[in-house]
């Protein structure tokens, strides 16, 4: 059943079930410091009582024998004087001698004497006494030694609240419980009625908004998120009401931002596929024109002319093969196919390694190579064949992108804790229309001539390795030609 309830059902019924089990309470220590201190009071106003009667009254005769009948005319007359006690003459073991109870009453005929014992030295009040006329019960009681020649032989037992007195104070105290209960159940009532509109008010009207506005997420999707997401944060943050909205809410934002990604990234994916596609196409196309030619008139053609389409188709069917090479190493780089083996090794090294592969393309085209590496750099913790494929392809940009008679620079240093590599070459330089998109997938919105001049996916591959190693690289400003820089963590 308490499923079917709502949070401020339930939280005014827990309030209300605390008020009334804390009136409870209250009301059950009321009611026995009450008997408590009527007993205290009643007990120290007739403390003196039963040694008054013993000073006044002949108990015993003078050989000290007891006259029952003589006693219990004397217990009536005094009983009637005063109907809330009841007297009794208890011997020095805690029998029970005399007594003025009507037959039948009497339920036990033996006193526990401690309690009296404890009464006389002066204990503190209310002390409580066996009561003769019941098996188990306790009352407030006074007591006096009955003395003979200086000898103890009894005791003086009076209960000051006697069955009479009992009756009467439990039909009083029955209506002081009723009407306590019932004045209880109102004020109870009353405040979880005010416990249950504060609870409303405080703690439920806020979740109920918060929670039509992540139920609006379930039935409008993203529309809803990005509107939950535009929402102000609240600045109470002892509220828990007002952290819970804005997790919510930052929760949109996050999610609202992913989908913003996935749909960047989803855009960019399908962008790359035409682009890929269309650079493809181009040299597919070209590739198969020639062959048809050659096909269709090998018979006609010159051996020289067989040999122009021969070359040409190779030369784009390397095209398409280069290409489709670098489209998969980048899908296993941009995915995780590829991880870096780091080991230490000496980057001066292995640049003068690289610059020789090269001797033979500076020498035709007559170009000048410089390379500065200072002697005393650390040891490089990377992948030695990714950083050497970073190396050769900004290396082979600089020499094939190089006018004859021109200067490539190639210059290694520390700086911090990052080792600087930095290759320049004094060619034409990078458009401006493509330093922007230059380490970007191609765009299928970009200009065609863009994309023409824009290269393969070199650069791409490159910026990925150095990614992977916690690196970067960029275009720098140069007075002429192309200057990259790219810096690698020791």
């Amino acid at each position: 059943m308490s499923r079917r309830l709502s949070l401020s059902q339930r939280l005014t019924l827990v309030f209300t079930a605390i008020l009334l089990l804390c009136a409870i309470a209250a009301c059950s220590v009321q009611l026995y410091n009450s008997s408590q201190f009527g007993n205290a009071m009643v007990q120290r106003l007739s403390a003196g009582l039963a040694q008054q009667i013993v000073n006044r009254e002949p108990l015993l005769d003078a050989q000290g024998g007891v006259n029952r009948q003589t006693l219990k005319t004397l217990f009536d007359r005094l009983m009637t004087l005063n109907p809330s006690v009841e007297l009794y003459l208890i011997s020095h073991d805690g029998t029970i001698v005399a007594d003025a109870a009507p037959p039948g009453h009497i339920k036990r005929q033996q006193i526990d004497l401690a309690p009296l014992r404890a009464f006389l030295d002066g204990a503190a009040w209310p002390v409580y006494g066996d009561d003769p006329r019941s098996q188990d019960k306790q009352k407030v009681f006074s007591v006096a030694p009955v003395l003979l020649n200086g000898n103890l032989h009894g005791y003086l037992y009076i209960i000051l609240e006697g069955e009479n007195l009992n009756a009467l104070a439990e039909s009083a105290w029955h209506k002081a419980l009723w009407s306590t209960f019932l004045w209880s159940l109102l004020l109870v009532a009353l405040f979880g009625l005010l416990a249950g509109t504060l609870v409303w008010y405080w703690v439920a009207r806020p979740v109920r908004q918060l929670t039509a506005h992540v139920q609006g997420v379930d039935q409008d999707s993203i529309s809803a998120i990005r509107q939950l997401a535009q929402q102000p944060l609240q600045a109470d943050g002892s509220n828990e009401v007002a952290i819970l909205r804005n997790t919510y809410i930052e929760l949109a934002r996050k999610i609202a931002s992913q989908w913003d990604q996935l749909s960047d990234s989803d855009r960019q994916r399908r962008e790359f596929i035409a682009n890929i596609s269309h650079d493809l196409r181009t040299p597919l196309t070209s590739l198969l024109g020639y062959l048809e030619t050659l096909s269709m008139k090998a018979d006609t053609l010159s051996p020289e002319d067989n040999r122009q389409y021969l070359a040409v188709a190779l030369r784009q069917g390397h095209k398409v093969r280069h290409l489709s090479q670098q489209l998969f190493e980048l899908a296993k780089l941009e995915h995780g196919g590829i991880k870096p083996q780091l080991e230490p090794f000496a980057i001066g090294e292995l640049i003068q390694d690289v610059a020789q592969k090269f001797d033979l393309a500076i020498e035709t085209r007559r170009l000048t190579l410089k390379v500065e590496i200072p002697r005393a750099l650390p040891l490089l913790n990377a992948d030695v064949s990714m950083i050497e494929r970073v190396v050769t392809n900004l290396l082979d940009n600089a020499v094939r992108h190089t006018p004859p008679g021109g200067t490539v620079m190639l210059r290694v240093w520390q700086e911090n804790e990052r080792l600087q590599v930095e290759v320049a070459d004094s060619g034409p330089g990078v458009d401006e229309a493509l330093r922007e998109a230059l380490f970007q997938r191609p765009s299928a919105l970009s200009a065609q001539s863009v994309r023409e001049n824009r290269g393969g996916l070199g650069l791409l591959i490159v910026r990925r390795m150095l990614e992977l190693h916690g690196g970067s690289i960029r275009l720098m400003e140069a007075s002429a030609g192309a200057c990259f820089r790219f810096f690698v963590p020791l």
